[in-house]
């Protein structure tokens, strides 16, 4: 079980990493639609510092966490139409 627990762990880390680098804002600066985005954005940067934390002190279950929560907050970005996402991206459920 802690092979998979790795396995996923790392999988998650580094497909919220990659999200978060092909992830573009889109609302206009100034505006409460490009607060809530960049609200978004940090939210998702601090979970996945938050997961790396975690797996430098061996507790792979709260990096997971960490990592699937980070995610979440940017996919509902993107869903809520507050990023553009590349169109060949499989990163996210469109």
């Amino acid at each position: 079980m802690t092979a998979d627990l790795e396995e996923k762990t790392d999988r998650y880390e580094q497909m919220l990493a990659a999200a978060l680098d092909v992830a573009t804002e889109t609302p206009a600066d100034e505006t409460p639609l490009a607060v809530a985005a960049a609200d978004c954005r940090e939210m998702a940067a601090s979970y996945l510092r938050d997961g790396r934390h975690f797996r430098e002190q061996d507790d792979l279950v709260n990096a997971l966490a960490s990592f699937s929560y980070g995610y979440g907050w940017l996919d509902s970005g993107v869903r809520m139409g507050l990023f553009s996402i590349p169109e060949d991206t499989e990163l996210f459920t469109m």
